[in-house]
């Protein structure tokens, strides 16, 4: 294996910190930062800024010029080695002349993968595989797709009291988190490509599902809600801004084509679907969505939940308590054993203001190789240089 140095462990962490400044704004390309490293400085930085701008070597070599000659190069994924919008990115670290380029994780595309080895015929070192588990998470939803997954990657986001409540005895809306994780939850939003609920939340809350406070994202994530029977209202906020930013309701089968054609009159998105699953794989295979967010409610969590298409939980804990009578999520979900129910792994934990957000691991960050989900391989996925 691979011995790496604390130096170079450094570099990248830089490089990973730089990549994740274009959250929002690469999508459907993945974040990317690169770090060149002279004789022990750093000469040269960059990110992918923006989908269908100059890549993240390109940038970071555009800096020291004539500097990056024998430099170390620190990038978060392999540079590609295709024309897509922009030229492959080994054509600027040969011009450039780079000893060494050490690289976070492999790029599972094979029309962009493939800049490894053709760096190393030209006499440059390259390492590979430094810090390649924060590099798989960071851009989980693109190697998701990118390895020929069915469905989006789901992320489920629920704000609970410090007993695991969803909300007071009630059942109504309000607040449970501050103003900080609220933010948070728009960020979130930002870097999604859909944001969704179940039509409970539609009708209790009139949502709007955009995104506010955050940097807007390069394009608005697609509104969805799962609403079995049609009941989403034409005047609910949803609806009625439609055409504005686009709506999506994924039903049963053979919906109601009065109501249908009513949601589909404001510029709403018919989606039949017979279950989940379904539901998502239409998402993903006709809507683009690769990266969902779902942010409620109890039933839609409950269900997603139990038919295991969960990949990251994010918990927002207000401190609060709100007794027996509250309303949780998961109710649903029976028979589990708390000898053998799976367990969690943490990914990240910070305060929020006064709230906690943790992030658990449902399952693995995706790796190259066949999905393991789907079992299928990633020769339909879209390039990381360019989804041409």
């Amino acid at each position: 294996m691979r011995e790496f140095s604390p130096a170079d462990a450094r570099h990248m962490r830089r490089a990973l910190q730089l990549a994740r400044r274009g959250r929002g704004h690469t999508a459907p390309n993945p974040m990317v930062g690169a770090v060149v490293v002279r004789d022990g400085a750093v000469v040269g930085e960059g990110w992918h800024r923006a989908y269908g701008g100059p890549h993240a070597e390109v940038r970071a070599l555009a800096a020291p010029g004539g500097a990056a000659r024998g430099a170390t190069v620190y990038v978060t994924l392999e540079p590609c080695n295709h024309h897509g919008k922009t030229p492959p990115c080994t054509d600027a670290l040969l011009a450039a002349d780079v000893a060494r380029v050490v690289v976070a994780v492999a790029d599972p595309f094979p029309a962009a993968a493939g800049g490894a080895a053709r760096l190393r015929a030209a006499g440059v070192r390259v390492d590979l595989g430094l810090l390649e588990a924060d590099a798989r998470e960071l851009n989980a939803p693109f190697l998701h797709a990118a390895l020929g997954a069915g469905r989006p990657w789901v992320t489920l986001k629920l704000a609970l009291s410090l007993d695991g409540a969803l909300a007071d005895h009630t059942h109504g809306p309000g607040w449970l988190t501050g103003p900080a994780a609220r933010l948070a939850v728009h960020r979130m939003r930002a870097e999604a490509d859909a944001v969704a609920v179940g039509i409970g939340t539609a009708l209790a809350d009139d949502p709007a599902l955009t995104v506010r406070g955050a940097r807007a994202p390069r394009v608005p994530p697609l509104r969805v809600v799962f609403d079995r029977t049609l009941r989403l209202p034409t005047g609910s906020r949803l609806a009625r801004t439609a055409r504005e930013v686009p709506v999506a309701v994924v039903t049963e089968p053979a919906p109601d084509p009065a109501r249908a054609a009513a949601l589909e009159a404001l510029g709403v998105r018919v989606v039949p679907a017979p279950g989940l699953a379904a539901g998502l794989g239409a998402l993903r295979r006709e809507h683009g969505v690769r990266a969902l967010l779902v942010e409620g409610g109890a039933g839609l969590a409950g269900a997603l939940w139990g038919a295991g298409l969960v990949d990251r939980l994010v918990i927002f804990q207000a401190p609060v308590v709100l007794g027996a009578d509250a309303l949780r999520p998961f109710t649903g979900v029976s028979g589990l054993r708390a000898a053998t129910a799976p367990r969690l792994l943490p990914v990240a934990r910070r305060a929020v203001g006064a709230d906690l957000q943790t992030v658990y691991a449902v399952h693995p960050a995706p790796a190259a190789g066949t999905h393991p989900r789907t079992g299928t391989s990633p020769g339909a996925a879209e390039g990381a240089c360019s989804p041409d």
